[in-house]
């Protein structure tokens, strides 16, 4: 499971927090605070990978395509003679 990315958070959360119009901007930093927190804990539920877990799977099924592709190439010359 991936870890959180506490920058990527903060980062949503100061868009989420930016996109509150001006007349609720008082409570900005208590919104800020309240975003951070229902993002980390809905974030936390998902079954999320991160991209070099994605990338190194990626990796894996190519190589694993490549060798599929590569016996069936053999069993078809070997049924062709």
């Amino acid at each position: 499971m991936m870890r959180l990315d506490l920058n990527t958070i903060d980062d949503i959360t100061r868009k989420l927090t930016e996109a509150v119009p001006r007349e609720l901007k008082n409570a900005g930093e208590d919104l800020q605070g309240r975003f951070r927190a229902v993002l980390e804990s809905q974030l936390a539920k998902m079954d999320l990978v991160t991209r070099e877990e994605f990338e190194i799977q990626k990796r894996v099924l190519e190589r694993s395509r490549e060798k599929l592709e590569q016996l069936e190439a053999r069993l078809d010359a070997e049924d062709a003679s």
